[in-house]
C-alpha cells in the first residue's frame, strides 16, 4: 500500500482512517467537499471538491494505488435526489475513477441498513438478501451504490464493502452528541418493550476493519466482492447501553415508554407533516427510526474474522471509558 485517497476523509470515520495511516506510515490524501484547517496543519494532502462532480474526481485520483471510499450523506430525512446524487452518483464517479487510474483496490463503507427491512434481525450474516422495503433514502441509495461497488471487474479493482453498525467513539459528531442533547431534554422514550439488542462500532475499529479489508485486496484478493458485518464483541441491549451512558453523566434514565405501533404512526404522520410544510426540518420521530429503535438488529462478524482477521481491538469497556473522558473533556 503505497499512495491512498480516503473520500471523506474529513469526517468521523475518515479521520480514524487517516489517523491509523498515518500511524503506518502510509501516504494518504483525503477528498472532501470542505477545507480542513485542522488536517492542512498537520500537512495532509487536502483535495476540496464534489464527488458528483466527474471530472474533478477523475483527475484528482491520479496517482494511488488504493481508495476508501467513505463519503456520504447519511441520515433518515432529507431530499431524495441529495441522497441519490452523492451516494449513488459519487459513488459511480469513485468506481470509474478507480478504473480509469488503475487504482488497485477500493475499500467501500456501506451499513447494515441496506438489509434492514422492518423486521428483528439476530446474529445475521452476509447471506441476508438486499432490503426491498425502504422508509428511508439513506437506506435506499446505499444499496444502490453497494452493489455497484461490488459489481466491479476484480480483475480491473478488487472491491469489498464493510457495513458497520452504529459507530461511536470521541469525536462522533453524529449519534452520541443527538442522544445526550435529546436525553438532557427528556425527549427521549423506550420504543417497544426496550429489549431488542443492536450491534454497535467503537470507531477505532471500523477504522482497523477498513484496514484489513484494505490489505486482503492487495494480497490473496479472498474478500472481492464480498460485504461484511463488523460490531463489538457482542450486541448490546439498545436503551441499556443508553442508560448506562446517560448514568454515568448525570442525565436522568429514559423511562417513559412508547409502542413500537403508537411510534411508527407517529412517525407517518410527522412525516406527512414536514414534507408538505417545513421539509428542511428532519421530524422527532420517523417510520424508520421507530422500527431501529424498537427491533433487534446484530449480526455476526465470523466472515470478517475468518477472511481477513477482523476482530474489535477496544472492547465496549474501554471504549465508554474513551468516550466518557472525551465528552467531560470537550471544551
Amino acid at each position: 500500500m503505497n499512495r491512498v485517497l480516503i473520500t471523506g476523509g474529513g469526517g468521523f470515520v475518515g479521520k480514524a482512517v487517516l489517523k491509523l495511516l498515518r500511524h503506518e506510515k502510509i501516504d494518504c490524501a483525503i477528498l472532501g467537499r470542505s477545507r480542513y484547517p485542522e488536517l492542512e496543519s498537520q500537512n495532509v494532502v487536502c483535495y476540496q471538491g464534489d464527488i458528483c462532480d466527474k471530472k474533478f474526481v477523475l483527475a484528482t485520483a491520479k496517482g494511488f494505488d488504493v481508495v476508501f471510499h467513505v463519503a456520504a450523506l447519511a441520515g433518515i430525512w432529507g431530499k431524495s435526489e441529495h441522497f441519490y446524487n452523492i451516494n449513488v452518483v459519487g459513488t459511480e464517479n469513485i468506481i470509474e475513477a478507480c478504473k480509469t487510474n488503475r487504482i488497485r483496490a477500493l475499500v467501500y463503507t456501506s451499513t447494515p441498513s441496506v438489509v434492514f427491512a422492518g423486521e428483528d434481525i439476530q446474529n445475521g450474516d452476509e447471506t441476508l438478501p438486499y432490503s426491498e422495503h425502504f422508509l428511508c433514502d439513506y437506506a435506499r441509495t446505499k444499496v444502490i451504490a453497494e452493489k455497484s461497488a461490488l459489481s466491479v471487474d476484480q480483475n480491473i479493482v478488487k472491491t469489498c464493502a464493510i457495513r458497520p453498525h452504529l459507530i461511536w467513539g470521541p469525536g462522533d459528531p453524529h449519534l452520541i452528541p443527538r442522544l445526550i442533547e435529546r436525553g438532557k431534554k427528556r425527549r427521549l422514550k423506550i420504543v417497544g418493550d426496550g429489549q431488542n439488542l443492536v450491534d454497535i462500532t467503537y470507531i477505532d475499529n471500523v477504522a482497523a476493519a477498513l484496514l484489513l479489508a484494505a490489505k486482503n485486496l492487495l494480497t490473496t484478493g479472498s474478500c472481492g466482492s464480498k460485504a461484511y458485518f463488523i460490531g463489538q464483541e457482542q450486541p448490546v441491549k439498545l436503551w441499556e447501553w443508553i442508560n448506562d451512558l446517560f448514568e454515568k453523566l448525570d442525565i436522568p434514565p429514559v423511562e417513559k415508554r412508547i409502542s413500537l405501533s403508537a411510534a411508527y404512526t407517529a412517525g407517518r404522520i410527522l412525516e406527512t407533516v414536514h414534507k408538505l410544510i417545513i421539509p428542511n426540518k428532519e421530524p422527532i420521530m420517523t417510520r424508520f427510526l421507530a422500527e431501529q429503535l424498537a427491533k433487534s438488529h446484530y449480526f455476526s462478524h465470523k466472515a470478517a474474522h475468518s477472511d481477513f482477521g477482523y476482530k474489535p481491538e477496544v472492547s465496549i469497556e474501554e471504549g465508554m471509558d474513551r468516550l466518557l473522558h472525551w465528552i467531560k473533556n470537550r471544551k
